[in-house]
This record gives structure tokens, sequence and C-alpha cells, in this order.
């Protein structure tokens, strides 16, 4: 009785069989980024319905066996790892929460180094950044814009770190996007200014006094009270708009 059932023919119709017909099917084809055939012609295939194969679909890419990319197709293998962004694009493609999230990861830790291997010099040349940044004009955003970047540039110089001075830069670079100056320039005010101005020396008075945890926790105050200043004016901006 055993012998029989094991030379049965998987019984169709359903789910389970679909599935054990798409496992024969891939063991028959195990190369990897292979496109599978069209949902439609898997269903006259295998005589099953395209709810079944759809099913089926969904629990060999549980498994890893293979992945779907929207008006593509499904493809045979584990699914291919994102594309990393490309650096000449990458204003285009990103957009300012993934900056600010960003700036978040990195520049406490910069601020961080900073505090420990920052060179006298290179705590002099921050105060005079500073010094730049608050002899500007408010309406001035190009020079605004231009000495706060040497600024926070001169901290991420400091910590002694070129792969982290490395990303800070591609990061600063989307400063220089349009889109990015527009917000900035919109949620810029005389207020703000003297909040970013008190962050900034506090900052390096912590960098000067080789406080490291110090400098890292008010960097990030600076950054999350930008996040937010640059927040509420787009939610304005959506609330303007509607």
């Amino acid at each position: 009785m055993s012998e029989i059932v094991d030379h049965l023919d998987p019984p169709r119709g359903n789910s389970h069989s679909a599935l054990e017909q798409l496992r024969q099917l891939l063991e028959q084809h195990p190369d990897e980024g292979q496109p599978l055939p069209p949902e439609r012609d898997l269903v006259l295939r295998f005589g099953v319905g395209r709810r079944e194969i759809r099913r089926a679909l969904d629990v060999l890419a549980e498994e890893g066996r293979i992945w779907r990319k929207q008006g593509k197709g499904t493809f045979i293998g584990p699914k291919a790892p994102a594309q990393p962004l490309s650096l000449q694009t990458l204003p285009r493609q990103s957009n300012l929460l993934e900056v600010m999230e960003a700036r978040l990861q990195i520049e406490p830790g910069l601020a961080k180094y900073a505090a420990l291997r920052a060179t006298p010099e290179q705590i002099q040349l921050m105060w005079r950044l500073l010094e730049r940044i608050h002899s500007q004009h408010a309406d001035d955003a190009d020079q605004i814009e231009l000495w706060d970047s040497a600024f926070h540039r001169a901290i991420a110089d400091a910590a002694g770190n070129r792969l982290l001075l490395g990303l800070f830069d591609a990061v600063d670079a989307i400063r220089r996007d349009a889109s990015w100056q527009a917000v900035r320039d919109k949620a810029r005010n005389q207020e703000r200014l003297d909040i970013y101005d008190q962050h900034h020396r506090r900052i390096v008075e912590h960098i000067a006094a080789r406080q490291p945890l110090e400098a890292a926790s008010v960097m990030r105050e600076h950054l999350l009270f930008l996040q937010h200043a640059f927040m509420s004016t787009l939610n304005n901006d959506d609330e303007g708009a509607a």
C-alpha cells in the first residue's frame, strides 16, 4: 500500500500541488537570477488556479528560494542586494529625512572623536569659523550655509578618521542641492540662528575641554533641533498647500 502511495502523483488543483510542482521546477532550473514563467503560464502548466500559484510562490519567497520585483517578474534564488546610492546622484536619490537621520548617526560620533583627537590648531580653527558664522547677516543665506558647512567639516576633520570624513562629505554635499537649500532658508530665523550659535559654542567648548561624551550629546541636541525645525517648515508648507 505504501508503495502505491509513494508513486501516486501529487493531488492537482490545490496550493500543495502548486508548491510541489514549483519545487520540482526549481530543481530542474537551479540557476540563480533566472526568471520564472509568468503566473498565467504556471496556471496552465500545473493545472491549478492563480490563487494557488501565488500562495505557493509566497512560501518559496519566504524560504528565500525566489524573489519578486514589481513590474519585472519572479526570479530564482535569494533577492538581489539593493544597489548602493551613487554619490554623483545622491541629492536626487535621497531626501531631507534621510539626510538628517544620517547626520544624527555620523556627526555626534565625529564630535566625540574630535574631543579626543583635535589639535590646538584645529580647535582654534573651529572658534574662527564660529566667528565667521556669527558675523554674517541673517538674510545672507549663502554665506551662512558656506561657513556653517565649513564649521561642521572642521569637526569632522579633527575627528581623525578618513572614512567617517568621507561619509560626512557625501552627506554634506546634499546641502548644495537647491531643494535642500530652499527648506533651510524657510526654516531660518533670528531666534533659531541664536540657538544654533549656542549649540555650536557648547560643542567647541566640550571639544576643547576634552569631554567626548558631552560634545557628542550637544551635537545630537543640535541636530535634533535642526530636524524639528525642518520638519515643522515642511509640515507648514503642506498645510498651506492643502
